[in-house]
């Protein structure tokens, strides 16, 4: 199945494909859309080859339902959850719907020419015993432990994809092809994987120890090469400290115990390991040291030990969206591509999709700007339109640094009073109050009544709304006395324009008789 025509493709008349995250030994990855829930969901391909039959999808279906109910009990934050099995139109392909997850791969931690900070590698591989020793509690082995199925979180959660996978796959099983050469990832496998001998919770410890060896040295245990699966079976790894001495000697003892060929002489579980690892954390309040810095580009994965339990991040410091895909496109193509967004758009928003309707306009506005200009009318109504979904559903921290960007771009096209410049930093003011930011947002509020008071005059039908809009939040605030103070003069003034019988005129009478009842 190409790119092409899974871009396309609505799987089991529900998830939609949308790009590729990343292709590997079992399958493509998609960023999907449940529309049903509308959320971004991940999308597993097996590949063609892993379903030889109708027959043998339908029984990988099945034993997915069966994994899949066993793995929900893990129920911790570092194991993204497996949602829906969905078999292809053919029946010979099966596509897995599972939690988004976003981050870095755990692959980008490792380089021998920098390696690790102690510290980084232990809190690593703290967290992953963390969720292990949750794991084989009920017991689901892994099976299949290795950077490229481990993410580090923005704020330095370790998470660990693809429980259950293996298993359904059986992948955990040796097998050679016609030659004798063994199939499938073999660098960080136990020798009794390797050997088909039963899998326990020890065989994820072996794994564990293979990624910490690699944390540390920058390099795997050993060396891919025909002799690989011998070496894991037979050979003892070179001990750390031998090219790197800054790894503390009980850190060196516990990694190379966890590479014990015989699963008995490795440590006793998970949660032992961790017991183990805790001198090597920081403590909770404990600033980096000079050897503890963050390479650069990658999130700490020792901030949850630094800062346990912190709270989200303020919008001022949160993460940017990830960037949009970008193409080259003409001006008429820019046109013609913004025109088939908002139409596609119309459609989500018709069914309430609010997420996928504010991402479809996004997936177009990078090549537009690219070709018609970052200030173009048309860019800059598609990123209003865009602001607007997101407000509409609910999504008011996205919106807000949109409202404040566009703020700035049509007073730079336009000037301060116009306004569609006004009008973006009343939105923005509105998002920062349903945030919590209630004195920001009233000082944004007056700054703009008065522009407009200045330019439309008091009977203007804006000036009136956010004469309202300062009344109620000052009210939600707590300031009763000062709300009774905006909103009284107001209802004179709705009463002389409108009449009583008109609805904002009403409105404005209701929320002064409650705040009435309610200050006595």
């Amino acid at each position: 199945m190409t790119g092409e025509s899974v871009r396309s493709r609505t799987i089991g008349r529900r998830y939609e494909l949308v790009g590729e995250i990343s292709a590997g030994g079992m399958g493509q990855v998609w960023r999907g859309y449940d529309t049903v829930l509308d959320r971004e969901v991940a999308i597993k391909l097996i590949l063609p080859e892993a379903v030889s039959s109708a027959e043998h999808a339908e029984v990988l279906a099945r034993r997915f339902r069966r994994e899949a109910r066993i793995t929900a009990r893990i129920n911790h934050p570092g194991v993204p959850q497996v949602y829906d099995a969905v078999l292809d139109e053919d029946f010979t392909r099966l596509f897995l719907v599972m939690e988004l997850v976003r981050g870095t791969p755990l692959t980008a931690f490792i380089s021998q020419s920098t390696p690790l900070p102690v510290s980084w590698a232990a809190a690593v591989v703290a967290q992953i015993c963390t969720v292990l020793s949750h794991a084989h509690a009920i017991p689901v082995v892994h099976r299949d432990l290795k950077p490229d199925n481990l993410m580090v979180a923005e704020d330095g959660t370790v998470k660990v994809l693809d429980f259950g996978i293996a298993a359904i796959l059986r992948t955990d099983v040796t097998r050679l092809t016609a030659t004798g050469l063994l199939m499938g990832t073999t660098r960080y496998m136990s020798p009794e994987q390797i050997q088909a001998i039963q899998v326990t919770p020890q065989s994820d410890l072996y794994a564990v120890g293979c990624i910490l060896y690699e944390l540390l040295a920058g390099r795997p245990v050993f060396q891919d090469s025909p002799r690989l699966m011998q070496q894991h079976l037979f050979e003892a790894p070179l001990p750390l400290r031998g090219f790197r001495p800054d790894v503390p000697a009980d850190l060196e003892y516990l990694t190379l115990e966890l590479l014990e060929k015989l699963p008995e002489q490795r440590p006793a579980d998970a949660q032992e390991v961790f017991e183990r690892l805790v001198p090597f954390l920081p403590s909770a309040g404990a600033r980096p040291s000079g050897s503890e810095r963050a390479p650069a580009g990658i999130p700490d994965p020792t901030r949850p030990y630094r800062n346990p339990c912190a709270p989200r991040r303020r919008p001022e410091q949160a993460v940017t969206e990830p960037p949009a895909e970008e193409s080259v496109v003409s001006a008429d193509e820019a046109v013609m591509a913004i025109k088939a967004a908002v139409d596609q758009s119309d459609d989500l928003l018709a069914d309430d999709r609010f997420t996928q309707a504010a991402d479809v306009l996004r997936s177009v506005l990078e090549p537009a700007a690219a070709a018609l200009g970052a200030d173009n009318h048309h860019v800059l109504s598609l990123r209003q339109r865009r602001a607007a979904i997101l407000v509409i559903g609910g999504d008011f921290r996205r919106a807000l640094p949109e409202f404040d960007r566009l703020a700035e771009a049509y007073a730079r096209v336009a000037g301060p009073d116009d306004i569609e410049t006004l009008g973006c930093r009343r939105q923005a003011a509105l998002c920062r109050a349903e945030l919590g930011q209630g004195t920001a947002a009233l000082e944004q509020l007056r700054q703009v009544l008065a522009r407009y008071r200045a330019a439309k005059g008091d009977g203007d039908e804006t000036v009136l709304e956010l004469r309202r809009d300062i009344g109620a939040l000052l009210a939600a605030e707590g300031h009763v006395e000062d709300a009774v103070g905006v909103l009284q003069p107001l209802e004179q003034d709705l009463n002389l324009l409108y009449g009583p019988a008109h609805s904002l005129t009403r409105e404005v009478r209701d929320l002064l008789a409650r705040l009435r009842l309610t200050s006595g």
